[in-house]
């Protein structure tokens, strides 16, 4: 859990760094550097899908999970707690950004490569590594993050203790059975949401992408991978 830690205090510090230095930021130059982000984002994202080995298994487990959190309405009650804590703690100019500071954040730093591997590592060889790169890199991105968007980045690190956390823990559980094309393909979905994230961050497309409804189908491989071999070998 020392990584975790670690992560959610580099997310508070560049956060609140951020709020200090919001008045310096214009709104140009706010969304110049969110642009820069998206940009970055893309490139992060892209760069973990593309390393799949089985592109069927990301397709379908995006669609079952994106069916899956549009049931359960995951980006819904997200909005929903991001907006009870707005009117909780903050008040006045900015505090209509706090909800999608918070969910952009929160979905940000909760999905990918290096959250899903990091915590992994983390709880199964005591590695903090990953996590801790991961970490800095989002202690820098709070920076920005914070400027642009407000508090709600902040409370981000609410989920990043909650999920990282029951990660690493889980991984000594159950880590021993997940082969390496699991977590692979896991990752590859992840990837495929930070995509997604990215182009709500650009503005792109008539509706939001509710990325937060798609977070079930990273876990999925975990199921797919098995049931497609012991198909694979049943039809053989």
């Amino acid at each position: 859990m020392a990584a975790v830690l670690i992560n959610v205090v580099l997310v508070l510090a560049g956060s609140f760094l951020g709020l200090l230095l919001k008045s310096r930021f214009s709104q140009r130059l706010g969304q110049a550097v969110m642009s820069a982000l998206a940009l970055c984002t893309v490139g992060i994202g892209l760069s973990t899908l593309l390393k799949t080995e089985n592109s069927l298994c990301v397709i379908l487990c995006m669609v079952a999970g994106t069916l899956l959190g549009e049931w359960i309405g995951i980006e819904k009650r997200m909005d929903g707690m991001g907006e009870f804590l707005r009117r909780k703690l903050v008040r006045g100019e900015g505090s209509s950004r706090f909800v999608e500071g918070f969910v952009t954040a929160t979905v940000l730093y909760c999905v990918g490569a290096m959250a899903i591997n990091g915590s992994i590592q983390a709880g199964l060889n005591h590695d903090y590594a990953v996590l801790v790169s991961k970490s800095v890199m989002d202690g820098v991105s709070a920076i920005t993050f914070a400027a642009a968007l407000g508090l709600g980045v902040a409370f981000s690190a609410v989920p990043i203790l909650l999920y990282e956390g029951a990660l690493t823990l889980l991984a000594g559980v159950v880590g021993p059975y997940l082969s390496p094309a699991v977590i692979t393909e896991m990752s590859a979905v992840g990837g495929a949401i930070i995509v997604g994230i990215a182009f709500n961050m650009m503005g792109l497309g008539r509706e939001k992408i509710r990325v937060g409804n798609m977070l079930p189908a990273i876990f999925l491989p975990m199921v797919y991978l098995p049931l497609a071999e012991w198909l694979g070998t049943l039809l053989s």
